[in-house]
Parts: C-alpha cells; structure tokens; sequence
C-alpha cells in the first residue's frame, strides 16, 4: 500500500458523527436541455442547515419520490449520483476532465430510473476554481492531478460529504444505490448514515487530453474505471 493510500485509510478511521439534520428550503421545476438534444424535467431543491454554508442542489429526477418511497418501504434504493460543480467540464466542455459527460450521463441514467442527482459546490476537489487553475499549470510541467494539489498546499481531495447526506437524510433517502467510481463518496456517506446498498459505475469518458488524469485516478484512489488497453 502507498503511503498516500495508508494516510486515507488512517484519516478515514476517525470516528465521524453524523451531521445535524438539514431541512428542505424550497422546491422548483426546471425543463433540462443538454448540448446533444437530450432533454428531461428536474425538481430543483434548495436546502436549509448545511453544514459548509454552500449553495448545494439536489435534483430529483425521473419518478424520484416512487423510488424514494419504494426504497423507505424496503425495495430497491434510489439511484443516486453526487457529482462535484466542475464550471471547465460541465459548462466550458473541458477535455482535460471527464465531468462534463459523467454528469450528462447520470442524469439520463437517474432519470429512467428514479433517483437524485446531487451538484455539490466542491470545484477541483474542494479548493476551489482559481486553485484549480494553478494545479492545471502544474500539472503541465509534468504533477499528476494530487501532486499538483499537495504542491499548491492542498489536500489531495479536501470534498467532504457531510452535506451530502443530510441532503440525502432530508428527503429520507438513508439507502442510495450510489452511482459513482469513487470508493471516497461510498465510505464516506456510510459514516455519516447514508447506507450504500450497491456501487454502480459510470461509463467511461475518455479524451487524448484526459488519459493521464483517469490513469492517475485509477491507481491513485482506487475509481473504478476500466480504461481501454494502450495496445
């Protein structure tokens, strides 16, 4: 085990208390268009009491109060995927990442079934958009996607879920099938009183300018991403 991977497993051990609970705020219907034609229906839902004081969003899509009530009652989970605000992916169309399509493909993904999509304000892992920008510098002068955090004196990944699930606690989703490669987001709603029932991947979205960062991310933080040979 690297010695990176050890500090996560040690840093990951410390008892964490669940976080106090969150109240809907307000609830709104929003028509979704992507660039593709792809089009669905969102129930937009603002929160109060967040722990981190952010402007985290949770849509519901799809038939997402039957799956909430249908998980309640002891079926299937929801499907729910938390995905990380990335304003060069999602909004700009970045190639350096993979965001922008995972997103576009969870909502498709979550709105066949039932589920919450939750857009987390958490830019580059937490340090925010300017930081970022500065690690994509370095990361152009040869760091991988964590050296460059911990080069700007960041953490690796500084996300915490803990408005997360009370986000999740708040609409009585404490079982989710999480729709995520990231092993981080499972364990760390499971310590803060989200069950995971299952663990689904995303697809794979790969660019010539993001081959390195899925790499890294693979053999880095354990995301379960099955990236074509290089043969």
């Amino acid at each position: 085990m690297s010695e990176a991977a050890l500090r996560r497993v040690v840093e990951r051990s410390v008892v964490v208390a669940e976080p106090p609970p969150a109240t809907v705020r307000r609830q709104v219907t929003v028509p979704l268009r992507f660039a593709d034609g792809y089009s669905t229906t969102a129930r937009v839902l603002t929160f109060d009491g967040l722990v981190d004081g952010q402007e985290h969003l949770a849509l519901g899509l799809g038939e997402w109060q039957r799956a909430l009530r249908r998980g309640a009652a002891g079926g299937p989970a929801p499907l729910v995927r938390p995905h990380s605000e990335c304003l060069t992916g999602d909004v700009f169309g970045s190639q350096r990442c993979d965001c922008g399509p995972q997103l576009r493909e969870a909502v498709e993904r979550i709105a066949d079934t039932g589920g919450l999509l939750l857009y987390l304000r958490q830019e580059g892992r937490g340090i925010g958009l300017y930081a970022k920008l500065d690690a994509y510098a370095l990361q152009e002068a040869g760091m991988d996607t964590y050296e460059a955090n911990v080069a700007l004196g960041r953490g690796e990944d500084e996300r915490d879920y803990s408005a997360a699930a009370q986000m999740l606690l708040a609409l009585g989703a404490d079982r989710v099938r999480l729709l995520s490669n990231n092993p981080d987001k499972a364990e760390q709603l499971e310590v803060r009183g989200v069950a995971v029932s299952e663990r689904i991947p995303t697809g794979v979205h790969v660019s010539p300018a993001n081959v390195r960062y899925l790499s890294t991310k693979v053999s880095h933080t354990a995301h379960t991403l099955k990236l074509p040979s290089a043969d």
